[in-house]
C-alpha cells in the first residue's frame, strides 16, 4: 500500500510561492498518475493537477492555470506542485493523490496553505 506524505506549505503573502512536495512510501510511483486536490472550508474537494506516470502529461483547473505547475521525479518517488501568483482564494488543505485503476487510489493526510496579507 502506498503512503503519501504532502509537506511545504504555510502562510503566503498574496502574490507570493509555494512548493508542496508528496513523498511517496510503499509502492513504485512511476506505476501511479498523480494529483493534487484542495478543499477550502466549508466546501468540497476539488482538482487541482494532475500528470500522468509515463509521459508526464499535465492537466490543471481552470482557476489555477498560467500560475501551479505540477511535476514528478520517479527517481525519488516524489511529486511536487509549484504555486505562484498566489491569491487568497487558493487558500486550502492540499492534499496528493495516486492512482492506477479501481482499488489502487491512495491519498496523503494533506498540507495547509493560506495566502493572506
Amino acid at each position: 500500500q502506498v503512503q503519501l506524505v504532502e509537506s511545504g506549505g504555510g502562510l503566503v503573502q498574496p502574490g507570493g510561492s509555494l512548493r508542496l512536495s508528496c513523498a511517496a512510501s510503499g509502492g513504485t510511483l512511476s506505476r501511479y498518475a498523480m494529483g493534487w486536490f484542495r478543499q477550502a472550508p466549508g466546501k468540497v474537494r476539488e482538482f487541482v493537477a494532475t500528470i500522468t506516470r509515463r509521459s508526464g502529461s499535465t492537466n490543471y483547473a481552470d482557476s489555477v492555470k498560467g500560475r501551479f505547475a505540477i511535476s514528478r521525479d520517479n527517481a525519488k518517488n516524489m511529486v511536487f506542485l509549484q504555486m505562484n501568483s498566489l491569491k487568497p482564494e487558493d487558500t486550502a488543505v492540499y492534499y496528493c493523490n495516486a492512482n492506477r485503476g479501481a482499488g489502487y487510489d491512495y491519498w496523503g493526510q494533506g498540507t495547509q496553505v493560506t495566502v493572506s496579507s
